[in-house]
C-alpha cells in the first residue's frame, strides 16, 4: 500500500465529521477574510505583529488556509491537509500568543488563544485518526 493510500485510511468514528466541519470551516473562513479584510486580518495584521514580507506571507497563509481548510472540510487527503494547518497554528501561537503570555500573563493569553488551540488540537486529532467514514477519503474505499 502506497503512502497516499495509507494517509487516506481512517479509523475515526462518524462523529469526526463534526471536527472536520469545525476545523475546515474556521480555516476556510479565516483564509477568505485575509483577502476580504487585508488591513484587519491580512497584510495589515501581519505588518502590525512584525511578520517579515507581510505582502507575500499574508496572501500565502490565506491561500494555505483556503486550500487545506477546504480539503479538511470535504474530507479529501485529510491527514496530509492537516500538516500545513498545524504548522500554521504553531506559527500563529508563537508569533501572537507567546508575546501575550509574556506581556499580559496566562489568563490574557488563554482568552486570546482559545481558537488557536482548538484549531491546533482539532487538526492533530484529524492527523491521528483520519477523516472518518463520512468523507471523500473513505468514499474511494
Amino acid at each position: 500500500m502506497g503512502l497516499l493510500a495509507k494517509s487516506m485510511r481512517t479509523r475515526a468514528p462518524g462523529a469526526a465529521l463534526l471536527i472536520r466541519i469545525m476545523v475546515g470551516a474556521v480555516f476556510l473562513s479565516e483564509g477568505i477574510q485575509k483577502f476580504l479584510f487585508p488591513d484587519q486580518v491580512g497584510v495589515g495584521r501581519f505588518t502590525k505583529i512584525g511578520i517579515p514580507a507581510p505582502e507575500i506571507i499574508a496572501p500565502f497563509v490565506g491561500v494555505v488556509e483556503i486550500v487545506f481548510g477546504t480539503l479538511v472540510l470535504i474530507g479529501l487527503l485529510t491527514r496530509l491537509a492537516t500538516i500545513p494547518l498545524i504548522v500554521n497554528m504553531l506559527v500563529a501561537i508563537a508569533t501572537t500568543k507567546i508575546p501575550i503570555l509574556t506581556g499580559k500573563g496566562f489568563w490574557a493569553m488563554a482568552h486570546e488563544s482559545r481558537t488557536d488551540f482548538s484549531m491546533l488540537l482539532g487538526s492533530l486529532f484529524l492527523l491521528i485518526v483520519g477523516a472518518g467514514p463520512l468523507s471523500l477519503d473513505r468514499a474511494g474505499k
